[in-house]
């Protein structure tokens, strides 16, 4: 804000002429990200009855047509799309390829009479949009004026394990729309997808391909790109639990069901065929394989057939590192014939192989290792900064955003080195993993998310400290709120009371009390109801068919919440974390299956 110079007066005087002078200096706009400059002007735009959408080209429309969803589900109303001229109060998106100097991403946006979006791309002038969405998320009325409005990294993302422990459809739909509210355009999901060529590897946790289509037809249309991952030859026991025949052996002859053995061609065919089946639903240009933590801290030597397999094919100076790479290298040959760009974590780069990954890999930096990123920028790897310090981990580790924003973190800083120009650096990403899948629900990480995601939509985009303190930038982040269209999980159908439940001749009375978090716990004479029992996988029950049983009431424990899912004739009681609803079996016992398995029990509600 501009000082007001007051003249010499009483003190009434004095703050009367000082309120007309600041409320002649027209305000900047809230966004998130801020924008990268504004010229004010005179006047202002107001959106009101009336306003159309002015798009004349096809790219022009989609844009459009995207806007007038998003500004119906903010609450706006119903705007048409035309082309034709502009009017006063119209909204005008505009896509010419000659302003080059915008890129690929960036925007022109003008108030005035009219509101108009002007961008070399339609992604350009999508963003431009959601620049226009958060204004008038905070009022009708905006100042004149203009801005130029580019990112400085080209990607801004998120990564989520969806592995292992299952997360709704419904969550990563509102994250989408939130990345893409805050201009990030890069969501990696390490996840499972049904496979129909592996039904043996079929456990929980997984995604059927048309949930997979709809989330990467979302994505399109938010200009998210879906960036999948199978993490290999490490982290594969989600796949080959139930194939020994492809796990690694060590020399006292245990299988290593996480690891799959790099040495043997069914290995590289299995995992391949995967790739394959995965190319059936997620249409992005990037492969992300993961190779991290493949030897978690163990040594080669347990393992000698991998050091015989780098020596047969590279010769007797090769290392058991060099079969690692090798695989690396091979999964990036068979993406890249599919016309896909192949990612890769950089742990497993230590220095100790002496064959070179191929050029053209990227690498995902998030830990300090012996190969530094100025290393990797020398040898001209893309390098995206993925680091530990931007990690939410379930049960672990939390970013300490505050702290990043007043450090004024940007994409330069890397585990154990901060480079001095941003060149080469594709961008950065804060990372979700489920260490401990109980310790926290879908909505509580919602909660944690928040900060983190536009803290790093800041940082990616612009000026990485836009306010003097993190207290004002988290007062604009909650000026521009949530996308449209973002659903509020937290939401409980009923109130807290004592119900009967009925679904065919099961009958349950319970008392339904709300959770803090949005879900619900059941007590009944007897005790809360819980999934236990089975396989425990990063501390969750998650075998289907397991017992829903009465045990001992506790607040803190998650497995004990519960979500009243509504359904045609009652509700569906889905676990809140393993994800898998109450079915009735064929003796009456409650048991828990995912949805594609075994039909779920509908429950009618009757108060008790």
């Amino acid at each position: 804000m501009l000082a007001v110079p007051v003249p010499p007066a009483g003190a009434a005087e004095a703050r009367e002429t000082a309120g007309a002078a600041a409320a002649a200096v027209p305000a900047v706009p809230v966004t998130v990200p801020a924008l990268n400059g504004w010229t004010p002007g005179t006047g202002h735009y107001t959106y009101e009855r009336g306003t159309r959408l002015v798009a004349d080209g096809r790219a022009e429309r989609r844009v459009a047509d995207t806007l007038a969803d998003d500004l119906r589900a903010a609450g706006h109303g119903t705007v048409p799309v035309v082309s034709g001229g502009a009017r006063k109060g119209d909204i005008v998106v505009d896509v010419s390829p000659g302003r080059a100097a915008l890129g690929k991403e960036g925007y022109e946006l003008r108030a005035g009479a009219r509101l108009s979006v002007t961008a070399a791309t339609e992604t350009g002038a999508f963003y431009g949009t959601r620049t226009v969405l958060q204004l008038l998320a905070q009022g009708d009325r905006l100042p004149a004026g203009r801005t130029v409005d580019v990112p400085r990294y080209e990607e801004r993302g998120v990564g989520v394990c969806a592995c292992y422990v299952h997360i709704t459809t419904q969550w990563l739909e509102n994250l989408v729309r939130d990345m893409a509210y805050h201009k990030l355009n890069q969501l990696l999901l390490e996840l499972k997808v049904k496979s129909d060529a592996h039904p043996e590897a079929n456990t929980w946790g997984y995604y059927t391909k048309d949930e997979i289509r709809r989330l990467v037809a979302l994505g399109e249309k938010y200009h998210v790109t879906i960036v999948p991952e199978i993490n290999s030859p490490g982290h594969m026991d989600p796949w080959i639990e139930n194939r020994p025949d492809l796990q690694l052996t060590d020399s006292d002859g245990d299988k290593q069901p996480s690891r799959l053995d790099i040495t043997r061609p069914e290995a590289f065919a299995y995992y391949t065929s995967l790739m394959d089946e995965y190319a059936q639903v997620f249409t992005a240009d990037s492969w992300h394989m993961g190779a991290d933590e493949y030897m978690l801290g163990s040594d080669f030597a347990k393992y000698p057939q991998v050091l015989e397999y780098a020596r047969a094919k590279y010769g007797e100076d090769a290392t058991p590192q060099d079969a690692f790479i090798d695989f690396v290298n091979r999964v990036h040959a068979y993406a890249a014939d599919r016309g896909k760009e192949l990612r890769i974590w950089n742990d497993g780069l230590t220095g100790a192989n002496t064959v070179p990954v191929t050029a053209g890999t990227t690498v995902e930096h998030w830990l300090n290792v012996a190969t530094k990123p100025s290393e990797l920028r020398a040898r001209g790897y893309p390098l995206m900064n993925a680091a530990y310090a931007l990690y939410l981990v379930r049960g672990g580790f939390h970013s300490d955003t505050k702290g990043l924003y007043e450090q004024s973190w940007d994409p330069r800083s890397f585990e154990g080195e901060k480079l001095a120009s941003r060149e080469g650096i594709t961008g950065a990403k804060i990372s979700l993993w489920p260490d401990n899948g109980r310790s926290e629900t879908e909505n509580e990480v919602a909660e944690d998310t928040g900060p983190a995601l536009r803290h790093v939509a800041q940082a990616t985009w612009g000026d990485p400290h836009p306010d003097a303190t993190y207290a004002r930038f988290t007062a604009r982040a909650a000026a521009v709120g949530h996308a449209p269209g973002w659903r509020d999980l937290t939401r409980v159908p009923v109130a807290n009371g004592t119900y009967t439940f009925r679904s065919g001749a099961a009958r349950v009375t319970a008392e339904v009390g709300r959770t803090p978090d949005g879900y619900v716990t059941l007590k009944t004479a007897d005790g809360c109801l819980e999934v236990r029992g089975g396989k425990l996988t990063l501390n969750v029950p998650l075998q289907p068919g397991i017992e829903v049983s009465e045990q001992a009431c506790d607040a803190a424990n998650t497995v004990q919440r519960w979500q009243l899912a509504p359904a045609r004739g009652g509700y569906r009681l889905i676990n809140a974390i393993t994800q898998m609803a109450v079915s009735v079996s064929d003796d009456g016992r409650l048991v828990q299956y995912p949805p594609d398995q075994r039909p779920s029990a509908v429950w009618q509600l009757t108060t008790a």
